[in-house]
């Protein structure tokens, strides 16, 4: 049996080793328990059965244990510094800690491919029918509580500027064309802060489910996201109106 309630009691044991008043972390415990929050709404909407729901949730509280310590060693959430989901991985099954959350091993090989590949550039890969529909339920509950972050916390702390000075800035061609390809945006390829703006955005056309992208279009995340920088450079002011357009018309054409 998955008791959710005794798993986030030795989550917050496992964050008493991290510095809590610290904006990055404070980010990630608060996303951590957003992301809870979507995969519940979205196994609820789907109708899953109520074991599925726990074990989405318990991936969701599972599947950034790795970014405390990226953190604790880098103070960034970018790639090249660690990753995060490996790391993770690394705890919970190499270092056998997941059986402080979970005594039954029963799980174990759907929650490890879930965390392993939940941010991923694509998903791939995966055969197995129950774990392919969780590796698919945390990729689209972390990119719906990704909205609330990137609307609702300070640009300064994930993207380290302010919202003018993103705005100020170009979106590299290669970028802007990749939109219009219904393509997410590799981290690598990023030059730009409106790059990064950008693939926030993109992050949309990995979306698995329907229900999923009724939430996105029930709060209107697209051009709530879109909107909230001021877009002092012309040109990309211009761009970024093209982009909520042909972005809206795919989430209203999503099946």
């Amino acid at each position: 049996m998955i008791n959710y309630t005794f798993a986030r009691e030795i989550f917050e044991s496992y964050l008493n080793d991290y510095d809590r008043a610290d904006d990055k972390v404070r980010l990630k415990i608060i996303h951590t328990y957003g992301v809870v929050g979507q995969a519940a709404g979205i196994a609820r909407r789907m109708r899953l059965s109520d074991e599925d729901t726990e074990l989405a949730k318990l991936i969701a509280l599972l599947h950034d244990l790795g970014r405390f310590e990226q953190l604790r060693r880098f103070d960034s959430f970018e790639p090249d510094t660690m990753d995060h989901a490996a790391y993770g991985v690394q705890v919970l099954f190499e270092e056998h800690r997941i059986r402080k959350f979970l005594p039954e091993n029963t799980w174990d090989p759907i929650i490890r491919t879930a965390i392993a590949k939940h941010s991923d550039y694509c998903l791939s890969g995966v055969t197995d029918t129950r774990t392919l529909l969780h590796a698919r339920i945390i990729r689209d509950a972390d990119k719906l509580d990704n909205c609330r972050v990137k609307l609702a916390d300070a640009t300064e702390t994930f993207l380290g500027a302010s919202p003018e000075e993103i705005g100020a800035q170009e979106i590299t061609p290669a970028i802007y064309a990749s939109i219009f390809r219904n393509q997410c945006i590799l981290s690598a390829d990023r030059k730009t802060l409106m790059d990064y703006w950008v693939s926030y955005i993109a992050y949309f056309f990995d979306i698995n489910f329907r229900e999923s992208m009724d939430i996105i279009v029930e709060n209107d995340y697209i051009s709530r996201i879109i909107r909230r920088i001021p877009y002092s450079n012309p040109n990309t002011a211009k761009q970024m109106n093209e982009i909520e357009h042909y972005v809206k018309n795919y989430a209203e054409r999503f099946s």
